[in-house]
């Protein structure tokens, strides 16, 4: 699968209603997250990529001022009805500078595949001494689903003309570029976590994968999405019915270190 050039200009879309009831486990799995920033009464903190607010409210509810942005209108559009303050924004172009006391993101980080400018915005978004705690894919996340959707785009001679829209990095790389930054690591560590799904795995790639979808002719779509199932029954289907993908998870900590 190419991971650098391809010929399908549609990108991945969030639907608010699609993602609560296809993946409202990626919140609720990420509430370790909280416990881990430790969110001060009154401290301003950012959730980058805050989906529907969900964990965004957790924020709120431990007292602190939270704001979320996201690059889906309608995810935002979600989290206002929460209350939260939010607003729509692509990850690599944070807009502030020096405006927090931390940030919280999850599962959001390996959508943005320009790691450093990303990594460039957390800095300039917090206050020095601020801190962001993070859980994003990780090297071999999802990889049976991964080759599977290859396999079944290479029968059609569809490999070339898609784009991955992952970063699932090494624990090793993700450190050296936020030390490169100048960011102090506190703790990282890569976690595979096998993750019941609430359904279908059709409805993980219509939820996750329209990437892969949408160079397919819509007539044969489910028919492919159904090629994928079978190619994954072996690997992430349990005895019981249930799909479980197969997740990896990194999650770190990290320091913007005080001004000297």
């Amino acid at each position: 699968m190419d991971q650098t050039d391809g010929t399908s200009s549609l990108q991945q879309r969030w639907f608010a209603d699609r993602y609560a009831a296809n993946a409202r486990f990626v919140s609720d799995l990420a509430e370790p997250l909280i416990e881990i920033l430790a969110p001060g009464r009154d401290e301003v903190i950012l959730d980058l990529g805050c989906g529907d607010g969900a964990l965004t409210k957790l924020l709120v509810d431990a007292g602190a001022k939270a704001i979320g942005v996201d690059a889906s209108i309608d995810q935002i559009v979600a989290c206002r009805k929460l209350g939260i303050p939010s607003a729509v924004m692509d990850g690599h172009n944070l807009a502030f500078n020096e405006a927090f006391n931390a940030i919280l993101t999850n599962a959001a980080l390996h959508w943005m595949t320009s790691p450093d400018a990303v990594i460039d915005g957390i800095w300039n978004a917090l206050k020095p001494g601020g801190r962001v705690v993070g859980e994003m894919g990780g090297a071999g996340n999802i990889a049976s689903i991964i080759s599977a959707l290859t396999r079944a785009l290479t029968k059609r001679n569809l490999q070339d003309k898609v784009v991955s829209p992952w970063y699932f990095p090494e624990e090793a790389d993700y450190r050296r570029r936020l030390e490169n930054r100048g960011f102090i690591v506190d703790s990282m560590e890569l976690i595979p976590r096998p993750t019941p799904l609430p359904g279908a795995i059709t409805a993980w790639l219509d939820t996750f994968g329209e990437q892969f979808l949408f160079i397919i002719p819509e007539i044969d779509r489910s028919a492919f999405k159904e090629e994928v199932a079978k190619d994954l029954e072996p690997d992430l289907l349990d005895p019981n019915g249930q799909w479980v993908a197969d997740y990896v998870r990194l999650r770190f900590s990290a320091t913007r270190p005080e001004k000297a």
